[in-house]
Order: structure tokens, then sequence, then C-alpha cells
């Protein structure tokens, strides 16, 4: 992809031992093997029966790269990082802003590939880009949520600083029944205060404001 036309290429964020930047079609394959064998965890994806795990997961992949580009605007926008380790694609940290130059509220979500759980990357990972929300784009709150169950998200939230915001009943992922999802929040004085800003190095961001409406 040109990086002059879409210089938001060009940002990364380096953690101690990871690297994150802007998803591209190069990185796909391998985003999809992250994914092998579990069910894609972006809802706003069509469902196709009759496929396998693995071509689902390179559908997901595509799918939801291609949705990232192609609606970016400023009122509503989603940045999907790879995330690196030792030069293998572990997963993908997404930040997300809706209406955010009013706003100034972010949103995340994540995936790391089952061997590389529980490490502490993801912990760095949501640290990257939470450092770049607070800090280039001037983020006032970052807000996130996981089904009730799920222990390990709602862990790496509650580690980094977030505080329970409520919960919520909606439709399951498989569309059957309904549940629980938890809400969090971080404000940007409780994320200036734990000082984790200072693990993570960012760059690249010149030239990529306007796409934030900033």
């Amino acid at each position: 992809m040109d990086s002059d036309a879409w210089p938001l290429t060009r940002i990364t964020l380096r953690t101690p031992d990871l690297l994150l930047r802007p998803t591209t079609e190069a990185d796909l394959d391998a985003i999809a093997a992250t994914l092998s064998g579990e069910v894609s965890g972006n809802p706003s994806l069509p469902r196709f029966t009759g496929l396998d795990q693995r071509t689902r997961s390179a559908v997901s992949a595509r799918q939801s790269y291609w949705q990232a580009v192609g609606n970016w605007s400023v009122d509503d926008w989603r940045l999907d990082f790879v995330v690196v380790l030792a030069g293998r694609i572990i997963g993908v940290q997404s930040l997300e802003g809706e209406d955010f130059p009013v706003l100034r509220t972010v949103d995340s979500a994540s995936h790391l590939a089952p061997d590389a759980r529980g490490r502490g990357w993801g912990k760095q990972a949501r640290r990257a880009v939470l450092a770049f929300a607070f800090g280039p784009l001037g983020a006032e709150y970052a807000v996130t949520s996981a089904w009730h169950h799920n222990a390990a998200s709602l862990g790496v939230s509650r580690a980094v600083g977030y505080e329970d915001n409520g919960v919520s009943r909606h439709r399951t992922e498989t569309g059957q029944g309904a549940d629980t999802m938890v809400h969090l929040r971080l404000s940007r004085t409780r994320w200036e205060a734990s000082r984790q800003r200072e693990t993570v190095e960012i760059a690249g961001y010149e030239g990529c404001r306007p796409f934030f409406g900033l």
C-alpha cells in the first residue's frame, strides 16, 4: 500500500518485546493462521456455511481488513495493528474511534494465537495502543468490553488500569441465546498516573492527524 496515500501504514508502536504496526494485505495469511481452530471474534462480518475452518479464517482476515480500510472515516474508524514478536505475527490489536473529535474516546479489541497467550504480551499490546491513544491522538477515555466468562481479556484490561463500567446483555456470537457483556473504562488521568507510557515507543504518526479529524 502506498504510504504517501495512506500514511497510517508508517505508524509503529514498540514495547520491550513487541512491534505493533498497521496491518497490510501481505499480513492476511499470517493473521488467518492465528485464528485457525477458532471462530472469528468480529461479529460485524457475515458468516458463510459450508466452509472449513481454515478457509473461514482466511475469509475473515480479509473481510475484516478490507472493512476497516474501506469504511475508514473521521467519524468511524478502526486501526488494526499486527502484533509481531521476533519477526512472527502472533495476533492483532485493534483501536477504534466513533465520533472521536468530539467524544475523545477509543475502544479496543484483540486476538492472540493460542501459544502466545498467558505470557504478558496481551498487556504489552494493549499498553502500546493506549499510549498511542492517550498520546498523539489526545484521547480522554478508553473503553473496552468482554464476555463475563472471558477471564483472560478482563484480566488484561484490569491489569493496565481499566475500571468496571457496567454490564449489558447481548446476543452471543453464535446467534443462539444471550449472555452478559462486561464493560470497562480507563481515564486519561488514571493512565498518566500509572506511568505505563514510558514502556512504549511511538513513531511514524506525522501526517496522520487528518485521518483522525485532528
